[in-house]
């Protein structure tokens, strides 16, 4: 396997390699250049493109519009782009009155927490947030700022455009044989140990895995430790874990004060060979509040403190 260290090209040996490559975007036509991704951020990795989002609100006039698109799933963080949008809605609501946001879905409808962010667009963000659902993006004009969608022919207009695309494995992982999905954009693993279908030895973690579990930190950490577990049995001689389960836990800020949760339970089924929601385990909360927001931020850090220890 190849590997860079200190710049310096290389070769390792290894028994197995785990590898957790993230994610990485197929860009709409429109978005194919860096001055044009600049213009419209996605802002869906950390770093210098959240800066610019935040930049680009702050600079938009009093009564303008914030477009937000979402990407087909599978897409990292299934919430997170009706936080996103909530949030939005309400920092325009309280610095630049008269603002709208407009939530460009390319979903049937909303992929998580459906109750809790329906009851946010319909009531608390009325007349501010507008909801429209199988808008896939078919190209953006970031200097006009339209973006064309699936949705009637003619374009949605913002003053700010967000633009999530769609999503793969990390690129790192082109070329490896690992992206073996039907559509050739996430590496299938067996979920006993997250052992590559196709590359022997190599196991994929997190967000470049084709499985059922939403992509999703919590649900990586989880993986991360049955993955761990099944390579010290093999390692001893022994067969996985026949029957693993893991857990997505997830905080959704709604306001500057207030956040909603959702939980879910995932158990092996031997039939299918996949991992599938335990119904009684699975949930959402009845609705924000203060004090989930208060929990959100224990639960984040108790996270980071658990993967990263």
């Amino acid at each position: 396997m190849l590997y860079t260290q200190n710049g310096v090209p290389g070769e390792a040996a290894y028994d197995r390699l785990v590898v957790a490559p993230g994610i990485d975007f197929d860009f709409p036509p429109g978005l194919a250049t860096a001055e044009a991704q600049l213009a419209v951020p996605h802002a869906w990795k950390a770093g210098a493109q959240t800066l610019t989002l935040r930049d680009q609100l702050r600079a938009m006039a009093p009564g303008g519009t914030f477009v937000l698109t979402i990407p087909p799933k599978p897409y990292r963080c299934p919430p997170g782009p009706y936080e996103r949008a909530c949030v939005v809605a309400d920092w325009l609501n309280r610095n630049k009155p008269g603002s709208k946001v407009l939530v460009l879905d390319a979903n049937p409808s909303i992929t998580a927490e459906a109750a809790t962010f329906t009851q946010a667009f319909n009531v608390t963000y009325k007349g501010i947030v507008t909801y429209v659902p199988n808008a896939d993006v078919v190209s953006v004009d970031a200097a006009a700022g339209n973006v064309y969608t699936t949705f009637g022919s003619a374009p949605y207009h913002g003053d700010v455009l967000n633009v999530i695309p769609p999503h793969r494995a990390g690129r790192i992982l082109a070329g490896t044989g690992l992206l073996n999905d039907a559509a050739g954009r996430f590496a299938v693993v067996d979920v006993l140990s997250y052992a590559s279908t196709a590359v022997e030895g190599v196991h994929v973690l997190g967000d470049a895995a084709a499985t059922t579990q939403p992509k999703a930190g919590h649900i990586a950490n989880q993986e991360a430790k049955v993955c761990a577990d099944a390579i010290l049995r093999a390692f001893a001689g022994k067969a996985p874990d026949p029957s693993p389960v893991t857990n997505s836990a997830c905080y959704s800020p709604i306001s500057a004060t207030s956040a909603s949760w959702l939980t879910a339970v995932f158990a092996y089924d031997p039939v299918s060979r996949t991992m599938v929601p335990v119904p009684a385990s699975s949930g959402e909360a009845n609705g924000p509040s203060g004090d989930h927001y208060e929990d959100m931020f224990v639960w984040f850090d108790t996270l980071m403190k658990d993967s990263f220890a």
